[in-house]
């Protein structure tokens, strides 16, 4: 792996549950339970887990759109979570994030141009008479003609709206990008064109992607490592040739059984995995995925598996292995 750009080391967070009077927590959502991951400056680290795995809580915690409950976050060798205001500010430009929704993200009443200018404006990197001269320029590197500046979000498709959403992180040409789901929402030719023009972006401008999905197809063709998630917890990772020739955990293996075959001759046995994903309030002991799981034996129900190196920089949480 190349020089790290992003540590995260025990990361947790977890969402207090209050009542009564008092307003006293009783319970907490565990939405991130003490997960580790490096991304290498350059490459893209896809994170892949059903709904509700904690995989957007993860990213949200490293722009500190939600502040952690414990666990590091190094950004180029800097805890985030250390620097005063000041400081915070000077280095959110070079870590952006892409949301899932690009229209709930725009003001409808904005001019897309106004919306992709205006942290320019904010955080002072380029005078206000070159600032439309700097959005047309990113219109079209991501696909997007100049005349578009003009234009309220409404006016636009869904893939047209998440290009704005490209075009709004690019203008800060930041080092780090999070597109948390980029393209759950978009048909398939539009998610073609996407995946494309992330593969463009990295190769001209040198980005690097954590890239929050959990459609397992479009990570297979974009990112170079992943990393699975179930209830908040790290599963497994490894690089994708490695991940998806011999995956080691019984929920990875029952997600990649779900990406289509591309040739329908080529029969793949579909892992149907029983029940559903426990409450993160009140998570299961041992293997939060024993539950679930068809291979579970006992030690599996009271101790928690130990996230080990098997080899060639493949990690795995499973007494099986």
């Amino acid at each position: 792996m190349s020089e790290p750009l992003l540590e995260i080391q025990h990361l947790k967070k977890y969402f207090p549950i209050k009542q009564g009077l008092l307003n006293k927590t009783v319970a907490n959502v565990k939405a991130v339970d003490d997960i580790s991951l490096t991304i290498g400056r350059g490459e893209t680290f896809g994170l892949v887990g059903e709904s509700g795995s904690g995989k957007s809580t993860v990213g949200r915690s490293i722009v500190r759109l939600t502040e952690k409950t414990s666990g590091d976050i190094l950004f180029k060798g800097q805890d985030i979570y250390k620097l005063s205001g000041e400081e915070l500010r000077k280095i959110r430009p070079q870590m952006q994030l892409i949301f899932q929704d690009p229209y709930s993200s725009l003001n409808p009443r904005v001019r897309v141009g106004d919306a992709i200018g205006e942290a320019l404006l904010d955080h002072g990197l380029a005078p206000k008479n070159e600032i439309r001269d700097r959005v047309k320029e990113v219109l079209g590197l991501c696909g997007l003609s100049s005349y578009h500046i003009d234009r309220f979000p409404h006016e636009f498709s869904g893939g047209q709206r998440q290009r704005i959403g490209i075009a709004r992180a690019l203008i800060l040409n930041p080092d780090l990008i999070i597109a948390d789901e980029p393209v759950s929402a978009l048909d398939v030719s539009i998610q073609a064109q996407i995946i494309n023009l992330f593969r463009k972006l990295q190769e001209d401008r040198g980005l690097t992607y954590l890239f929050i999905s959990h459609d397992l197809s479009v990570v297979e063709h974009l990112c170079t490592r992943i990393g699975v998630m179930y209830l908040g917890t790290m599963m497994e990772t490894g690089s994708r040739d490695e991940l998806f020739k011999n995956p080691l955990h019984p929920y990875t293996k029952a997600l990649l059984s779900a990406v289509p075959v591309p040739i329908p001759k080529l029969k793949r046995e579909r892992i149907v995995l029983k029940g559903d994903i426990p409450s993160p309030v009140n998570p299961p002991s041992g293997c939060k995925f024993h539950t679930r799981c068809p291979f579970a034996v006992e030690r599996c129900k009271s101790e928690v598996p130990e996230f080990r190196n098997v080899g060639s920089d493949h990690f795995v949480a499973c007494h099986l292995v």
